[in-house]
């Protein structure tokens, strides 16, 4: 099914989380913070088609206004949505909502949007539930890609997408695809063959 707007068209949502760890290890500029965030947090919610999973085209919505991210929302994403990178976290969330939120505005508004992504890390923490399958950040192991996909599905019932990033020739661990319905309301499987996940399934390093 399509769901078709003004502000664009999409099938469903990624709601995309990363490894802060991975995201400044791979940046060609230090991180803002020494030492990441030891956490799984917010990169996106993108409102994704299955013929092309990138980016819906033609979104008109309106622009981000930083009022609508109001003190008490503010203080949330601070925390579930930081900027990893620049430590800007009012310019990241700008960026976000307008390349992909504009896409599902006819759905979420500017304030739904974030209020919701922000209640969808909240749902599952990422973080939590591989520690609890003794999966936690190492230097020299490595894990499969059903390793770490087995433990977030059998906690959240769903398939999710992996993805990794290469900092010369390891293959880390970078994020953690969570799939909804184009109302953002209900979790879906995410389709693996969607976007790109890890080159060597057999080998991924969460460091």
């Amino acid at each position: 099914f399509c769901y078709v707007m003004s502000s664009g068209s999409y099938d469903y949502f990624q709601f995309v989380q990363q490894w802060p760890p991975t995201n400044c290890r791979v940046r060609n500029k230090p991180c803002s913070k020494p030492r990441p965030l030891q956490n799984f947090t917010i990169h996106g919610l993108w409102p994704s088609n299955y013929s092309n999973p990138t980016m819906p085209s033609k979104c008109t919505g309106s622009r981000f206004k930083k009022e609508n991210v109001y003190p008490q929302l503010r203080s949330k994403m601070k925390i579930s949505w930081p900027d990893v990178g620049s430590g800007n976290d009012t310019r990241f969330w700008e960026s976000e909502w307008n390349k992909h939120g504009t896409c599902s505005e006819g759905t979420l508004n500017q304030v739904q949007y974030f209020q919701r992504s922000h209640a969808m890390w909240r749902s599952h923490n990422v973080t939590e539930i591989l520690r609890n399958a003794s999966i936690v950040p190492h230097p020299t192991q490595t894990w499969s890609y059903s390793d770490i996909v087995s433990p977030i599905k059998t906690a959240t019932k769903r398939t999710p997408l992996i993805r990794c990033k290469y900092d010369k020739k390891t293959q880390l661990l970078h994020e953690v695809v969570f799939c909804y319905e184009y109302n953002a309301l209900k979790q879906i499987d995410c389709n693996r063959t969607a976007a790109a996940g890890c080159k060597n399934p057999q080998a991924i390093s969460f460091q």
